[in-house]
This record gives structure tokens, sequence and C-alpha cells, in this order.
């Protein structure tokens, strides 16, 4: 099948799916289809697809990430001993895993064509990250708290892991509260790490967009956990400062004391 068949064909089985969509036409172009698939896979409840309609969306999604073009860690150069500062799309970037900035839910975000990482990320993974995550909602019997994380494949991505944290909400003035908030954020993220034989991790600009987390504070907070828990626990974990915003990008070598790695292709990609 030719990139365009198979979008065609995973359009006409997710609307098929809900009984308002099945009569709904697929758009003739390319640029209308990539945006309703991307819409469908986000209000796609959590629920298996068979066999035929994952192998569909595997080679897809896998074709789109390749067409973006993946960045290796091997190719990033560290701006401290185990630290690194890339400007990219998270989902196109290889390393052990990356950092999802959750809600409470655990189960991505379902606003269609949302610009949020979290969107993105369940996005490029595929139908199969949503049912993973709502499996280990399912056990656990309740929201995930402030501060902690999961960890889960990362299917379609080119990392092999997600490690998906729920960061603070910020109403006003930020709290001391809040702060340590988003520090655990960065611990818990670490130590699940470590405890699943991680060796890198990138993390993304958590609570910062949605959660209107001022960006300066809550890098200084990443950078200085991140240290911190590197002096005490000694683990070798090589840690990558993800940003998309030129402005992030600034925040962050100023406080790193070095400029980081820019993406061969900037933009995130529909799917």
């Amino acid at each position: 099948m030719t990139q365009g068949e198979r979008r065609k064909y995973l359009l006409e089985a997710l609307l098929r799916e809900r009984q308002e969509y099945a009569r709904a036409p697929v758009p003739a172009g390319e640029q209308e289809q990539k945006k309703l698939l991307r819409a469908l896979f986000n209000v796609r409840m959590p629920q298996p697809a068979d066999d035929a309609f994952l192998r569909v969306q595997d080679a897809y999604l896998q074709e789109e990430t390749r067409r973006k073009g993946v960045t290796e860690l091997a190719d990033l150069k560290p701006v401290q001993p185990g630290i690194y500062l890339w400007r990219g799309d998270i989902t196109t970037l290889r390393c052990d895993a990356i950092v999802n900035a959750a809600n409470s839910g655990m189960l991505g975000c379902f606003c269609p064509n949302h610009g949020c990482i979290d969107n993105a990320i369940h996005t490029f993974a595929g139908v199969q990250l949503r049912e993973a995550c709502a499996e280990l909602m399912r056990r656990q019997g309740h929201d995930e708290a402030t501060g902690g994380a999961k960890l889960t494949p990362a299917f379609n991505l080119p990392c092999k892991y997600v490690l998906h944290t729920v960061g603070p909400i910020v109403r006003g003035a930020v709290t001391p509260r809040e702060e340590e908030q988003l520090a655990s954020c960065y611990r818990s993220c670490l130590a699940l790490a470590e405890e699943s034989g991680v060796k890198s991790v990138a993390f993304c600009c958590i609570s910062t967009g949605e959660f209107h987390f001022p960006n300066k504070r809550a890098a200084e907070i990443a950078v200085r956990t991140v240290k911190a828990y590197q002096a005490q626990t000694k683990n070798e974990i090589e840690v990558i400062f993800n940003v998309f915003k030129e402005s992030d990008y600034q925040i962050y070598s100023n406080l790193l004391g070095g400029c980081g790695s820019a993406p061969r292709k900037n933009g995130d990609a529909e799917a």
C-alpha cells in the first residue's frame, strides 16, 4: 500500500467505528485527510483494534516519522557531562525514553488536533498507547497524582518508552507547593527510568504550556532537580532537555552554559 492508500484505509476504518460518522466522506485533499485522521485518533476511546488495522496504522505512522526525520541521540553533543539540550519535535527523537506532560487521567489529549505535546505523542505512537495507559489506570483505580509518573512502551515512536508525568496546574502566582510538585515530576521520571533500566531520558518543558507554569522558573527547577538527582544517586542516565520554542532554548542555554542542538527539520507534522 502507498502512504495515501494507508491513510484512506485508516480514515474509513475509524469513521466506521463511530455511528455518527459512519457515512461521512473521506476528504479528497492530502492535508484535509491528515487533519481528519489526527482528529479521529485524538477522539478515539481506549479500546482494542484488530490486527489488520494495527498493521496499516503502524506502517503509516512509522513512515510519517521517517519523512519528518529521526534525530539520533548519538548525533547530539552534550552541553554538560550527561546533559543535552535539543530543540525539536520530541516525537522524532530516538533515545530510550521521552517524557510526556500528561493530565491526571493519563489517557492523552482528546481535543482534535490540539497543539499540546500529549496530543502529539499519542497521535504518533498510535492507538495502542491510549489502551496501554487505560490499562494502567484501570489497575491503579484512581487518577494519577501530581508529580507522579508511569512508564509505557512507545509503540510507533522512535524511542523505546514514554514516561507520563502530571505537572502542577498554575492559576496565578506560583506557590512553593507547585514548585515542589514540578520537581517531583523530574525525580519520579528519573527514579522510574532507573528502576526500568532506561539509559537516556528526554524531558519536555513540563507544565509550561496548558498548565501555565512560568517558563524560566520551570527550567530552573528542571535543571536544579536533574543535577541534584544525578549527584545524589550517581546514576549515569543521560538527560536531554527538549524544547520547541526559541525562547525556551535561550532559557536553557543560559542555565546550562552552552548551546545545544537544533532539529534537521522544523515543525510538527500532521498525522
